[in-house]
């Protein structure tokens, strides 16, 4: 049995708050564990290449990485929820600048 995508959500910011696209998007296999997942903070106002990504987390590829700026490299990995949580972490920070 294929995958199954559980959530695709996108959340647009408003100026005030930052601006841009915050998605998330998770696919679970039949027993609900989390096999891909993708977590993007998009505004093409900051950074236009990417596809306005301008920080991400997923693990498409084949490996666990993340997107800051174009540049990518591959992150360790504990759980989908820590990566939820620093990606939530390194959004704020940015959006606090």
């Amino acid at each position: 049995m294929p995958d199954k995508k559980l959530i695709d959500e996108q959340h647009v910011i408003s100026t005030k708050k930052g601006n841009g696209i915050l998605r998330r998007e998770v696919w679970v296999d039949n027993k609900g564990a989390v096999t891909r997942y993708n977590l993007a903070y998009i505004n093409h106002q900051l950074f236009s290449s990417d596809s306005g990504r301008v920080i991400g987390f997923d693990n498409a590829h084949g490996y666990h990485h993340r997107h800051y700026y174009g540049q990518v490299e591959a992150v360790v990995f504990t759980s989908f929820e820590d990566t939820e949580i620093l990606f939530e972490q390194e959004w704020l920070a940015l959006r606090s600048k």
